[in-house]
């Protein structure tokens, strides 16, 4: 790999480099009124607003292939691997390093974490990593919104709060009935009747709480097979401990614990954005129903965009398996989506940059702005993993032995009972926020609870345990993406520069020491038994915890804000200094929200489509959300 990759940079530097320069030598492809670069979480969504809100044209080109959908078998790698893009309960097998819908980034060595190099997936497939993720729906708080309206001044757009729930709403379909809520002292709850308004009814993405669908009727042992009591015992040990409980961690009350929200379809199966936002646009063979004006571009590596002057005016790509350089030319504009890691690497590779950097790779500079591929931001997060005395945990579907009829049975009930079952759910059904001290003024801490425990990302420990995810959620250290090389199939240089901000890691021991006291609480007594980590940390030593956590920490995949606007892009993703070309995905959050960003990046890409389209934002809500009104004083 090693040698192909040298030679291939030796013909791009020799060959490529020279023939861009000359008009004739061109492969002329296409033109459209837009390019949408990447078919991801935020690309499917631009296209299927520009298509059905008005009369444009679309390439949308992406170095993936067709998922869910399927698509026409020369476009699709492996038909038979649908099921890993709808089945909930498989929400890992595209994480495994055999998988080729993967881009498998990493990290650089991280100083601060031991020198370790930790692993950064990202979907190489249609849909991008909304096909890979763990189908978590956190919008974030409120006040995340409210941060973003004081960072981002130009005017154009708005991103407080009550402009940015509109698209929320607008991209949901609810599918959950309102859970019940019950009389706790804790929680004010006068908000019940006001769960609808913050919720959407009729949008593409469809969102479900898994707990409806997770119970297995048709099971032999309903402790080994149906839905786990562990989910409500960790919420019942967090109310038990203090906090809240929320039937609607994405309404008004964000903090405390309760059901988590999950883009699982009422049937049991994913809901990516390819399964959206792109199905609606494509007939059941994967192409297009309306050919005249959607280009769908699969399996295509860009490697640049191409400017007259400052303005952009299209992209050069290679097809995979062919080193014949192609054209796409767009009339309006074209539209960066390929996320965090692969936006910046794009605009230093088309010489959008920081002018040091671009010319150390021999990359002729058109703007020079160092904010390109800084202000990395990602969310790190460790689990804490007990031994349950019970049955009731995943270990038996987990794993193939020692009973594989066990899995085998549930996979043959999601496949013939229309998606009901354990694999109907990503088996995060419950989670929490909570703040770590007094003085913050918002959580700062999030739970993904699950009743199992893994090694890495997808081999269950062969016996029951249960573990809880914990991770901080507004870090302070801020990071770089940079170029390794110019070479467009070379993967950037990913530097999250971990723990480089003290902050970091005393928010991470005090979430440390706050998990271990909830789950310690009364509610788990009858089923927690010895901690898988008490023999490898000293839990009184804030050294010895501060070590475990610089070990076993790992990134929760969510990188963000490396285009930031304000910094990059104005308000409305247009980047400073160029003509015709915007960013639309989760790179250009001038911070991060206090979640997994699924959600919120579909909301800004849905927000921004309007603008593009040239049409007015949607009014404001005017809608409420809680605070501890003792924060300044109070842990909870």
């Amino acid at each position: 790999m090693y040698t192909q990759t040298q030679n291939w940079t030796r013909w791009y530097l020799q060959t490529y480099k020279k023939a861009v320069t000359t008009l004739g030598t061109r492969h002329y492809s296409s033109t459209h009124d837009y390019l949408v670069l990447g078919a991801g979480s935020a690309g499917c969504v631009v296209t299927n607003r520009l298509l059905t809100e008005s009369d444009h044209s679309v390439n949308l080109i992406d170095a993936g292939s067709y998922g869910a959908l399927g698509g026409p078998k020369s476009l699709t790698t492996n038909w038979m691997d649908f099921w890993k893009f709808v089945m909930p309960s498989a929400l890992t097998e595209n994480l495994d390093s055999r998988s080729v819908y993967n881009w498998h980034y990493e990290t650089v060595p991280q100083r601060h974490m031991n020198g370790r190099t930790i692993d950064q997936p990202r979907g190489k497939v249609l849909g991008g990593s909304s096909n890979l993720n763990a189908m978590v729906y956190v919008r974030g708080h409120a006040l995340d919104f409210e941060r973003w309206n004081q960072e981002v001044t130009d005017g154009e757009l708005k991103w407080s709060y009550k402009d940015v729930l509109p698209y929320f709403r607008k991209a949901q379909q609810d599918a959950t009935p309102f859970p019940p809520v019950p009389d706790l002292d804790t929680a004010p709850q006068s908000d019940r009747k006001s769960l609808g308004t913050y919720k959407g009814t009729d949008g593409p993405l469809t969102v479900t709480n898994g707990s409806t669908f997770s119970t297995n009727q048709y099971a032999l042992k309903p402790s080994v097979l149906g839905r786990s009591t562990l989910f409500d015992v960790f919420v019942e040990a967090g109310v038990a401990s203090g906090y809240n409980y929320s039937p609607d961690l994405n309404g008004f009350l964000n903090e405390g614990f309760g059901p988590m929200d999950q883009t699982v379809t009422e049937h049991g199966e994913r809901c990516s954005t390819e399964r959206a936002y792109l199905a609606p646009l494509l007939n059941n063979r994967g192409d297009p129903t309306n050919p005249d004006k959607l280009t769908v571009t699969p399996n295509s590596q860009i490697l640049r965009i191409l400017f007259d002057g400052v303005k952009a005016i299209g992209v050069e790509y290679m097809e995979k398996g062919s080193k014949d350089v192609k054209q796409a030319y767009a009339t309006k504009e074209v539209i960066c989506s390929l996320g965090s890691i692969g936006s910046p690497q794009l605009l230093m590779l088309s010489g959008l940059g920081p002018a040091d950097h671009l010319k150390d790779h021999d990359i002729d500079v058109i703007v020079d702005n160092d904010q390109i591929g800084s202000n990395l931001q990602d969310h790190l997060e460790f689990y804490m993993q007990y031994h349950c005395k019970k049955p009731v945990t995943l270990y038996p579907v987990g794993n193939w032995l020692p009973s594989p009829w066990y899995r085998i049975m549930v996979g043959l009930e999601w496949f013939l009972m229309g998606g009901k079952g354990l694999a109907g759910s990503n088996q995060f059904e419950t989670g929490g926020f909570i703040r770590t001290r007094s003085g913050i003024e918002h959580p700062n801490i999030q739970y993904h609870f699950i009743p199992g425990a893994v090694v890495g990302q997808s081999e269950f420990l062969p016996y029951h345990a249960f573990q809880v995810h914990c991770g901080t959620l507004r870090p302070s250290s801020r990071g770089t993406i940079r170029l390794k090389s110019a070479n467009p199939l070379d993967s950037p240089l990913i530097d999250p520069k971990y723990f480089s901000s003290e902050e970091d890691i005393v928010d991470m021991r005090d979430g440390f020491k706050l998990t271990e006291e909830i789950l310690n609480s009364k509610p788990f007594d009858d089923y927690r038994g010895d901690a898988l980590h008490q023999e490898e940390v000293d839990t009184h030593s804030d050294e010895s915890i501060d070590e475990w956590i610089k070990n076993k920490s790992h990134s929760a995949y969510h990188p963000c804000c490396t285009c930031a606007m304000g910094e990059v892009t104005d308000s409305a993703g247009r980047v400073t200094g160029t003509e015709n070309l915007r960013v639309i995905d989760a790179s250009i959050m001038p911070s991060m929200t206090s979640g997994n960003l699924n959600a919120p990046t579909i909301m800004l890409a849905e927000k921004i489509s309007d603008h593009v389209l040239g049409k007015p934002q949607r009014p404001q809500e005017l809608v409420e959300w809680w605070t501890n009104p003792k924060w300044q004083s109070q842990q909870r």
